[in-house]
């Protein structure tokens, strides 16, 4: 009887790359001409694919990663074979951050199962870098060509048999393409509803959030000695506030419309400022919450306000699931050029097969009932793609129910220059009376902040167009003008510029009120003439404190 051969051996021994996943794209295995070819090791066995081979940075127009796994998906759907065209996917090089230009000619073969289920997915490929580059220069020194050709036609023959089945796949997907085409069209216009109705009504919300807030505030500055309402209003807003920024910020991440104001940031700042924000709720029903912040400076190039958003979001997320009497307890350090925070509770806890499901829109750690806090379940998933565009990653870990949970961000640091300090908190009088005009249709609300303004010393004017607005400044001097952009006659950017071309334009301190704080709203108005640009709800001490110091937020 022949010896049976050893297939191990056979498979680490063949010429052409190959790579062993497992339905979840997983590497199983990987014989040597694979990791010769992509310069790695089998360290990497036992890794996402994804994470191993990542689309190069540097290149904006990186599609490997998308074309692969949609090759992938489509093996592990149907079954069966899918051959992909040429396709650039650069690997790492070996210094960190580093990529090499790499071209590739993929297949991707299921193995079944005895129940006909994919067991496995081989992967192979072979590296047409050489090629590509001879094919696009078109020079070269006589013998290299030569040797190359030979190669190249080897290659044009198997590109050409692969072409054929890519037609006859392609004849198959589009007779399927036809009649999801219809359908597909459908689902994204009512998605396009959906977020279009779902950031409406969250900026529509900011209205009437910044009136309640402002006459929260208003009301403490009434009753000094403090009130219980007092302090539950200001619970329920802050909850309400969060709310809608999820739901609209919520609705920018699924449609990648989420932006970034990069500047070099100490994340300790934004840390314990967070914490800051939230502290009072923790102490609300006996809760405790701790930081431990490293002495040195952990500088990121990120955006204060999201990364803000971040550490809210997963403070409150700590806060919402810790039962009265428990503990959250917050770490940043710094490890080998990345910024590791850590938010650990002992609340409910998940299941640990849940982890990445916490990271869906309008997933909740727990099913909704009486007992079940409020919240949206859009916190976790805002978190995580703010954290990807930064270039960082999230993670989740609970060993089970009822065991706590821990929530892990890493972000790449920089030594980029010394980060912008925060404004430092207001409280106090201002220096000098200011003459204000406020210009907002809200009425409560413009009453609200005439009234806040005026118990703070200044001399204010309110109306509610923006015609009114520019005969008001026409008719007598203001030092500032606190305008909304959304009015019912010519929006704030049309005010502004009026204001600007007017006789004391240059004069005037301009500030854009408004429930829209993208980068691209902040632009508009910029370019509009404001000197700065806030967002609803409106606190009193980022006003006062921004009335207080010259110049523009």
């Amino acid at each position: 009887m022949p010896d049976v051969p050893d297939f191990r051996l056979l498979f680490d021994a063949t010429l052409s790359p190959l790579l062993v996943l497992s339905p979840d794209f997983t590497i199983v295995e990987v014989n040597r001409a694979y990791l010769t070819a992509t310069r790695t090791d089998r360290g990497i066995v036992g890794r996402p694919v994804f994470d191993v081979f990542p689309d190069n940075p540097d290149d904006p127009s990186a599609d490997g990663v998308a074309n692969l796994r949609r090759s992938l998906e489509t093996v592990v759907a149907s079954g069966r074979t899918d051959t992909m065209a040429l396709q650039r996917y650069d690997i790492p090089a070996g210094e960190e951050g580093t990529f090499a230009e790499r071209y590739w000619s993929p297949v991707n073969v299921p193995v079944l199962d005895a129940g006909g289920q994919v067991r496995y997915i081989l992967h192979r490929v072979e590296d047409v870098t050489e090629f590509v580059h001879l094919r696009r220069v078109g020079r070269e020194q006589r013998r290299a060509v030569a040797e190359a050709q030979m190669r190249a036609e080897g290659m044009e023959i198997d590109l050409f048999v692969r072409a054929r089945e890519i037609r006859e796949v392609n004849e198959q997907l589009s007779r399927v393409n036809a009649e999801l085409d219809s359908a597909g069209r459908r689902l994204r216009e009512e998605q396009r509803a959906k977020d279009r109705f779902i950031a409406t009504l969250s900026h529509e919300l900011r209205n009437p959030l910044a009136a309640a807030t402002a006459a929260t505030e208003l009301l403490a500055l009434d009753l000094p000695e403090g009130h219980p309402a007092l302090s539950v209003l200001e619970r329920q807003l802050g909850t309400l506030a969060r709310m809608s920024n999820d739901l609209l910020d919520g609705t920018r991440a699924v449609t990648g419309r989420l932006e970034l104001v990069r500047e070099p940031v100490d994340l300790r700042s934004v840390l314990d400022g967070a914490a800051a924000d939230i502290r009072g709720l923790f102490g609300h029903e006996g809760r405790t919450l701790g930081v431990v912040l490293p002495p040195e400076p952990v500088t990121v190039d990120g955006d204060r306000l999201r990364l803000a958003q971040v550490f809210t979001n997963l403070l409150s997320n700590a806060l919402k699931y810790t039962r009265p009497g428990g503990h959250t307890e917050v770490g940043l350090t710094l490890e080998e050029g990345v910024a590791r925070l850590t938010v650990r509770d002992d609340g409910i806890g998940f299941a640990p097969g849940q982890a990445e499901e916490l990271f869906g829109v309008f997933m909740r750690a727990a099913p909704a009932g009486p007992d079940t806090p409020e919240g949206l379940g859009l916190g976790l998933a805002v978190a995580r793609t703010v954290v990807e565009l930064h270039g960082g990653r999230i993670e989740a870990h609970s060993d089970g129910l009822g065991t706590g949970a821990s929530f892990t961000v890493r972000l790449p640091t920089t030594a980029a220059t010394t980060p912008r300090p925060s404004p430092p908190p207001a409280g106090r009088p201002a220096p000098h009376p200011l003459s204000v005009l406020i210009v907002e249709d809200n009425t409560d609300l413009a009453a609200t902040y005439r009234t806040l303004l005026e118990r703070h010393g200044h001399r204010v004017t309110a109306v509610h167009t923006g015609a009114d607005a520019v005969a008001a400044v026409g008719a007598e001097p203001f030092d500032v003008v606190l305008c909304d952009l959304g009015l019912p006659d010519m929006d704030g950017y049309a005010v502004a510029r009026a204001l600007r071309a007017g006789p004391d334009g240059d004069r005037l301190r301009l500030i854009a009120v408004s429930g829209f704080s993208q980068g691209t709203d902040r632009a508009l108005s910029r370019a509009a003439g404001f000197d700065a640009h806030l967002a609803k709800p409106l606190p009193l001490t980022d006003l006062l404190e921004l009335l207080e110091r010259p110049g523009s937020a």
